[in-house]
């Protein structure tokens, strides 16, 4: 994952990597993977990214802490996805109903549509933002844990 971060600061492509450390773009894929690299390959690597070799050789209570991390950052970008899927419908919803209205389409059914829309949207964004959790991920979680009958 370091190596990843690494990589991406600098605005390398993974075969520029390779070629740099003098190793193949498989065995770069590999470590940002989270497979362990070799002594030489972390020198190599380290020497690339003018780092420190330590901090390319995590122990095994960073390794930990990066597990815990990585599922942190997963959690943030679902919840990126979802404010960001609620975004795009507003604005969808709000373009529609300007167009709509703005051109004299008067009729009942499209006040019944748009306000089914908006409820709808409304609800979305409440999910989006955490403010009722029902079909969350933290939902879908517990669903799992009381089916198999331990935690996760």
């Amino acid at each position: 994952m370091l190596v990843r971060k690494l990589r991406l600061k600098n605005g390398w492509s993974q075969a520029q990597l390779a070629e740099m450390a003098g190793v193949t773009t498989r065995t770069i894929q590999r470590i940002e993977r989270g497979h362990p690299a070799s002594m030489e390959t972390n020198k190599a690597l380290a020497a690339v990214f003018e780092v420190d070799l330590s901090q390319l050789q995590p122990e095994d209570d960073t390794m930990k802490d990066d597990a815990t991390l990585q599922h942190d950052e997963q959690r943030a970008l679902q919840y990126a996805k979802r404010v960001k899927s609620f975004y795009e419908g507003l604005i969808t919803y709000l373009v529609l109903a300007a167009v709509f209205f703005y051109f004299g389409y008067d009729e009942p059914l499209l006040y019944w549509v748009f306000g089914g829309i908006g409820l709808g949207l409304l609800v979305q964004g409440l999910i989006a933002f955490e403010k009722i959790s029902f079909l969350s991920p933290g939902w879908e979680k517990r669903l799992v844990e009381r089916k198999l009958g331990r935690k996760l």
